[in-house]
């Protein structure tokens, strides 16, 4: 699909295409339903936008990326919020609920509705929807254009019968019963019937699964409901996320034709992407200037910096050589001054000891003056 891709183990993350976001590869391929994004995008979720993507444009890319395509009329059957609002930037998308507004019920769509749509993206819902099941399908069918796709998931087993769990669901209610619900059926008949160890998905009595498919049920079924192809896709988009752990239950498109937007169409989107283009290389331009300025500021700022700091230094040293001097200076005056107070003590020596001696001679000359010596 849209060329050669990489095999799991190329990168230890992957572009989420709901929401653009890089998400880490976990280190086995997870489940249909494991959440591997902060949007909460699992790999079925993300393989119906990659799916949609190559329906439209011929090449992968993530929704953020889609350019915008009003022309495009689609609607959803219940799709998570996160998926939705992101579809609803790009195309003239609805997202549809079977109860509450906007509401539709695949079972009995509005005659006004047939042939409106360009794509339908219905994913966990058929398994639900009343018996017979054809009926639900044929109407997909009639709601499209004549080049529409339906993008489809549902749970469905390989090598395995079909089963319907109600074949004669008419008039019917679910019951709590001992703290047990229980399906009560009135069939066409007037019989009535009661099921237990029923399955649901999401939530007790919000979604009752009515049936398991199979892969080879689902494309009868959607080629009797009149679509021209059915394909299976199998394979996957690593770069995308979108590693399927199991061979059943992958997603499905079904082509009512081969959808193509209208040369008007495109030549608005290539408009779009060419302004919104030069919008983003306007504001590439402004970020690099500002940051050009950014830089020539710190630049200008280091330089200054630097300056005052090789003066700050030179400085520093000035004052260090004259400490040094002034050290010297202060170490010589302390010698000399040193050198000083020994002379002046060996001075005082000496003239002690001359003094001594001439107080000896005086003794000396007084005592032959009076004949004592």
């Amino acid at each position: 699909m849209g060329g050669p891709h990489l095999t799991f183990s190329d990168s230890a993350s992957f572009i989420c295409n709901v929401c653009g976001a890089v998400c880490p590869r976990p280190p086995e391929p997870p489940g249909r339903e494991t959440a591997g994004c902060a949007c909460n995008s699992t790999v079925r979720l993300r393989s119906l936008v990659a799916l949609l993507s190559n329906e439209v444009f011929g090449v992968p890319l993530a929704l953020p990326d889609f350019p915008a395509m009003k022309g495009l009329r689609g609607f959803g059957m219940s799709d998570p919020p996160n998926l939705a609002r992101q579809l609803e930037k790009k195309f003239d998308y609805t997202n549809t609920f079977y109860h509450q507004p906007p509401t539709i019920d695949i079972t009995q769509p509005a005659d006004t509705e047939w042939g409106r749509y360009d794509f339908i993206v219905s994913s966990e819902v058929m398994e639900h929807v009343p018996p017979p099941v054809e009926s639900a399908f044929a109407n997909l069918y009639r709601l499209l254009k004549p080049n529409g796709v339906l993008l489809l998931t549902v749970p469905y087993g390989i090598n395995m019968p079909p089963k319907e769990h109600f074949p004669e669901m008419h008039q019917y209610a679910l019951a709590a019963v001992g703290g047990k619900t229980m399906l009560v059926n009135r069939r066409r008949d007037g019989a009535t019937e009661v099921f237990e160890d029923l399955c649901f998905h999401g939530g007790d009595g919000s979604t009752l699964e009515l049936r398991v498919f199979t892969e080879e049920t689902l494309t009868s079924i959607l080629l009797g409901a009149g679509f021209s192809e059915v394909r299976i896709a199998s394979e996957n988009i690593p770069e995308f996320g979108v590693d399927h752990a199991e061979t059943w239950s992958l997603p499905i498109v079904a082509r009512k034709g081969k959808l193509q937007p209208s040369i008007t169409e495109v030549a608005r989107a290539y408009a779009d992407a060419l302004r919104h283009s030069a919008e983003v290389e306007q504001e590439l331009g402004r970020i690099q200037a500002e940051y050009d300025r950014h830089i020539a500021f710190h630049k200008q700022s280091h330089q200054e910096m630097t300056d005052a700091l090789a003066a700050r230094t030179e400085w520093a040293q000035r004052q260090e050589a004259i400490a040094k001097e002034r050290t010297e200076w202060a170490h010589s005056l302390d010698k000399d001054y040193k050198q000083l107070l020994a002379h002046l003590e060996h001075v005082k020596a000496e003239a002690q000891s001359a003094a001594d001696a001439m107080e000896a001679r005086r003794w000396v000359r007084l005592g032959r003056k009076l004949g004592l010596l």
